[in-house]
């Protein structure tokens, strides 16, 4: 049975018994507790913990998964892998543990014909909680279960929470007992690889808060409804009934190997160490792929980081297998085949995906080239010193600073009959890591501790939120709030928070920047700093008192300022413009990723592989002024997701939408997105659009910044102001400017070239006199010699040419140049010094320990730098002395 159909039959299976069919989520979620969506109940978290109303009291889904934890074990084992689909249904206060456990026993053991997923019941065994023995009475009265096959268990493997303060519960697990020859007999207590777990049932009845461990936490007392949420595995459901041994051999997945091997020209199943690396490729392959598909680009932070590291192994993994060539194009619309049935929208978007993939790759590749350089520098040092072993310290600067992989640097260094200090290097990596934890913990902490907002919106309700229509609200102080706690009264001077029963200011989102404004009331008034929605439906805020105190209950009037108001109308409206004069001028695939915009600026992301050229930059500028121009109407649609998509709204990546979302249009087709954000009435509002830059924000993403309005207007301005002096000052037209300043420039290099040929025949003359000049140190030629103002390339030319004219004796040059108030060294020794057993590499460490610096080379010729301009004289009779020796 393909997974797509097991994918269906589980959805047709809930549907049926009255639940209400639910999307998966986008991977990227607004769940700062999250990098990715990593559990099937994560989109329905705000219903368990009461937060918001569920519009249903049975929902179903297959969500999208990436968990990260376990990188490193992808491959090693048949359990691991980072991408994964997790079926589940919901309970929302309706059946509960009968319920859920009856719906599970159905679907799993009915048969194929009739729906179901046709397991043997004879092969099913479950866990509950020890104490839980409902559940136990449940299993053996509707599915008939004897004892013996109902394991009892502890919190650490039956109690379930998402490792944060939120819900949790009991839970009960189904496995299926694969055959004797995968294990010993017993139940999951005794094997969990012969007995294989296929799906959680969360009893959801509790919030938990303080989670050290996973049965180390707090409970802080009964959720408002008794819920359910399960999880069923859908890639461990689909190989047990395809008969396959693990995740990796699935409809799938398989193929990317099929396809890794065929291009490699190794077989699958020959060798374990080449398995693992067939199976990592396989995995994050299609990790990749979905990653990229939901909104996600590489990068070096986050989540951006997680995608490049799995981008990376994979093309690794085809290295380490043989295959030198672009690995993605190959791999990459092989994974996207087998997932289409599923998602769509792979498809119809890979044009994009693939774009992002196929130029990290490129990156990767060259990054190697880099690193490659790095290391063999890094050996060279080792092996010169008389060292065997590359320092911890190295190979981590070549994983951290250059996405070297360890295993490339093991085996290169291997090559080279060198170890690497694993152990320095697992030290520096623990450190890392450690320190990334404590980092997440302190986000979870800022982040855990909602409580105050919970209990606002649990006392009062909603805020009415009307910033579409009103900019002035005449509103009540429901709550204020500060470090924390609520709070009776805000003083003269204090920053703190303050809910309103109504309100017109937007709260940040969407990438508009918070509405700027004041409140004002009898006896006082308050400075608006920010405004956001700690959680759904609550808006909040941040003011600082600028006279008298503000106390709840007190009437106020809420006032947006109106000059702020519409420059974020303007610079909204522009954003969504220049998207679709990208789109327009680049093509479909220009889609954006990310924005943010103030009144006057607007900053824009999108997929794309390579810079503007000045060309298409005046293009897009140009198609977004012609539909300010042509005056276009902006309209608002309100509408149902699906509906939106058949509208051909555009959804942006990482944004989370509601049943009912808002579609903004601009010139009907032209522009049409979804957005919660403030915008013009007519295109021509927005009053100008000056793109100002274009820049790489990462492998296949570029961002675009402009400024709209009042703001566009006065860099025009500037502009002209500017080449206005420059014309004053050539002595020139406007239009003549250009060529003006490239004949000043061509010039300038002529002039530039004759002062170097000038200087080189100085210090040429200059070698002569100090080569003529050299004195006698114990049998050798020695020129210590301070070079004013002289630096870089020329301290070493004129070292070499000293160097050159002293031959009938060991001679020995050293030259410090003094530009830029630092001293540099060169060290030159001619062949009969070095027969002599001097070294320029001990000498210009000798002159480094004088200057404030070091340095290195080789025998010959050495160089350094340093910041002391006095330990010059010092560092040349530190040579003499070392010469006399």
């Amino acid at each position: 049975m393909e997974t797509a159909e097991i994918r269906r039959r589980f959805l047709s299976h809930f549907e049926n018994a009255g639940h209400t069919v639910v999307p998966s989520a986008p991977l990227l979620f607004d769940d700062p507790n999250l990098l990715f969506v990593n559990a099937g109940m994560v989109p329905f978290k705000p219903y368990f913990l009461g937060q918001e109303t569920p519009p249903f009291e049975r929902a179903t889904s297959v969500q999208k998964c990436v968990r990260t934890l376990d990188i490193e074990e992808v491959g090693k084992t048949t359990r691991h892998g980072t991408f994964f689909q997790m079926n589940g249904n919901f309970s929302f206060g309706d059946y509960f543990k009968e319920g859920a456990i009856t719906h599970a026993w159905e679907l799993i053991t009915g048969s194929v014909d009739d729906g179901g997923l046709g397991f043997d019941p004879e092969k099913i065994w479950v866990t509950v909680l020890h104490t839980d023995t409902e559940s136990r009475e449940i299993w053996r009265r509707v599915a008939g279960l004897p004892d013996e096959r109902i394991q009892n268990r502890g919190l650490l493997d039956n109690y379930w929470h998402m490792g944060v303060p939120g819900p949790g519960g009991p839970c009960s697990e189904i496995y299926v007992d694969r055959g004797p020859e995968y294990g010993p007999d017993g139940g999951p207590e005794a094997d969990e690889d012969r007995f294989l777990e296929i799906w959680n049932l969360v009893f959801m009845q509790e919030e938990i808060t303080n989670v050290v461990a996973k049965d180390q936490f707090d409970v802080v007392g009964p959720l408002p409804h008794q819920n359910i949420d399960t999880g069923m595995g859908l890639e461990r459901v689909a190989y047990l009934l395809q008969g396959k041994e693990n995740l990796y051999e699935i409809d799938e997945v398989y193929p990317v190997i099929a396809k890794a091997a065929e291009l490699s020209g190794r077989a699958y199943g020959a060798d374990h160490g080449d398995d693992v690396r067939f199976r990592v490729i396989a995995d994050h392959v299609r990790s990749g792929l979905m990653l990229i598909g939901d909104g996600v680009t590489p990068g070096n932070e986050s989540r951006g980081y997680v995608l490049r590291r799995l981008l990376r192994r994979a093309v690794r993994s085809m290295r380490l297998l043989g295959y030198e060539d672009p690995a993605l194009p190959q791999l990459l619309p092989v994974s996207m085949e087998r997932m289409k049935a599923s998602y769509p929208e792979l498809e119809t978007d890979f044009a994009r995906i693939s774009q992002i993939a196929y130029a990290e790759e490129e990156a990767f590749r060259q990054t190697l080239g880099k690193g490659t350089q790095i290391f063999d520098v890094a050996a060279g040092e080792t092996k010169q010193s008389g060292g065997t072993v590359l320092s911890g310290d190295q190979a981590f600067q070549l994983h951290d600073t250059y996405g070297f992989p360890i295993d490339l640097t093991l085996e290169m260094a291997q090559e080279q009959g060198l170890e690497v200090d694993q152990e320095g290097f697992r030290a520096l990596m623990a450190e890392q890591r450690n320190r990334a934890k404590a980092d997440a913990k302190a986000k979870k902490g800022v982040h855990a501790d909602t409580t105050v907002y919970r209990e606002t919106i649990d006392a009062f309700g909603p805020t009415d939120w009307v910033a579409y229509t009103n900019l002035i609200t005449e509103s009540k102080v429901l709550a204020l709030l500060s470090g924390g706690a609520s709070v009776p009264v805000l003083s003269e001077g204090q920053v703190g928070e303050v809910v309103l029963d109504r309100t017109g200011f937007y709260a940040e989102s969407g990438g508009q920047n918070a509405d700027a404004g004041t409140l004002r009331w009898d006896g006082g008034q308050a400075e608006v700093l920010d405004v956001q929605r700690p959680i759904r439906g609550l808006v909040v805020h941040q003011v600082r008192i600028q006279s008298g105190e503000l106390t709840a209950g007190a009437a106020l009037s809420a006032e947006v300022d109106h000059e702020w108001r519409l420059g974020a109308r303007q610079a909204h409206s522009g954003t969504h413009v220049v998207h679709a004069a990208l789109r327009e001028v680049l093509g479909p695939t220009a889609l954006q990723s990310g924005s943010y915009n103030r009144p006057g600026y607007l900053r824009l992301d999108f997929g794309w592989g390579g810079a503007l050229d000045p060309e298409q930059l005046h293009q897009v500028e140009h198609v977004s002024n012609r539909a300010l121009r042509e005056d276009l109407q902006v309209s608002q649609h309100f509408m149902t997701l699906p509906e939106a998509k058949e509208f051909g709204a555009l959804a942006l990546f990482g944004e989370n939408y509601g049943e009912e979302v808002r579609v903004i249009e601009i010139g009907g087709p032209w522009s049409r997105e979804l957005c919660g954000g403030t915008h013009v009435e007519r295109s021509s509002q927005i009053g100008t659009v000056v793109l100002t830059s274009d820049s790489s924000v990462g492998a296949g993403n570029r961002r675009v910044e402009a400024l709209v309005g009042i703001e566009g207007f006065e860099y025009l301005a500037r502009e002209r102001d500017l080449v206005q002096q420059l014309t004053e000052v050539l002595k020139t037209k406007p239009a003549d400017v250009p060529a003006r300043v490239q004949d000043l420039v061509s010039r300038l290099k002529a002039t530039e070239k004759e002062l170097e040929k000038l200087r080189t025949a100085e210090l040429q003359g200059a070698a002569g006199d100090l080569a003529q000049a050299a004195e006698d140190v114990d049998g050798v030629a020695f020129v210590g010699h301070r070079a004013e103002g002289v630096g870089g390339g020329d301290v070493r030319q004129l070292a070499l040419d000293i160097r050159g004219r002293l031959t009938d004796r060991p001679a020995v040059v050293v030259v410090i140049g003094t530009a830029g108030d630092k001293p540099s060294a060169v060290v030159a020794l001619n062949p009969a010094a070095i027969d002599r057993g001097l070294s320029a590499q001990q000498l210009v460490a000798t002159v480094g320990e004088r200057i404030g610096g070091r340095g290195g080379g080789k025998a010959d010729v050495a160089q350094g730098g340093g910041t002391d301009l006095g330990g010059i004289d010092p560092a040349f009779a530190a040579v003499r002395e070392a010469l006399r020796g």
